[in-house]
C-alpha cells in the first residue's frame, strides 16, 4: 500500500481540502498507514500533477479542495483487483521475541508482559476511536468499521498470545 492509494480512496468518497483529508486520515487511517502532514501535501501535488485528481474549487489562503479524476478512479480500481498485497516480513515484535534467549527469564517475561500492556493499550484505544466516531452508512464507514474490527481483533489476540508466551518462558531451556 501507498500513501497515493489511501489519498485516493479517501477521495473516492467525496472531494476534501488536504486540511479535511489530514483530519479524515488521522480518524480512519492512521492506525493502519502512519502518514504526516508534509507527506500528505507532497503525494496530494504529485497525484495533482499525474492526473489522477484535481483541484476542484480554491479558497482563502490558498486552500483547495481536491476530486478524484476518472484516471485516479481507475489506478485505486486496479490497485485493489489487479495488484496482490504485500505480506509484511518485517516484525520488530517477533524478532525481539526470537532473542529473548539471551536476557534472563524475568527480563523476557517482562518483554512480553510490556507487550501484553501495549496491545491492551491499543485495543483500548481503538475502542475509544470506534465511540468518538459519527459512523455514517457510506461505504467509507462500512468499510472502516471492518478495518477497525481487525485492529480490536489483532490486538486481543496480541495480548492473549504475549500471555501464553510469557508462560513459555523457562520451558524452553528446561524441555
Amino acid at each position: 500500500m501507498s500513501l497515493r492509494h489511501a489519498l485516493l480512496g479517501l477521495l473516492s468518497e467525496r472531494p476534501a481540502s488536504g486540511y479535511d483529508l489530514l483530519k479524515r486520515f488521522e480518524t480512519s487511517l492512521a492506525n493502519v498507514w502512519p502518514a504526516t502532514q508534509s507527506q500528505m501535501y507532497t503525494e496530494l501535488s504529485k497525484l495533482a500533477d499525474a492526473g489522477m485528481i484535481s483541484v476542484s474549487a480554491e479558497g482563502p489562503r490558498g486552500r483547495k479542495e481536491y476530486t478524484l479524476t476518472d484516471e485516479g478512479l481507475a489506478e485505486l480500481r486496479h490497485w485493489l483487483t489487479g495488484t496482490r498485497p504485500q505480506r509484511n516480513t518485517r516484525s520488530d515484535v517477533l524478532l525481539r521475541v526470537f532473542f529473548l534467549g539471551v536476557l534472563t527469564p524475568e527480563q523476557a517475561r517482562g518483554y512480553l508482559t510490556e507487550l501484553m500492556e501495549m496491545s491492551e493499550q491499543e485495543y483500548e484505544g481503538l475502542r475509544q476511536l470506534e465511540a468518538s466516531i459519527d459512523w455514517g452508512d457510506d461505504p467509507l464507514s462500512a468499510h472502516g468499521r471492518i478495518a477497525l474490527e481487525y485492529g480490536l481483533r489483532f490486538n486481543a489476540m496480541r495480548r492473549e498470545w504475549a500471555q501464553w508466551a510469557a508462560g513459555q518462558i523457562g520451558r524452553a531451556a528446561s524441555g
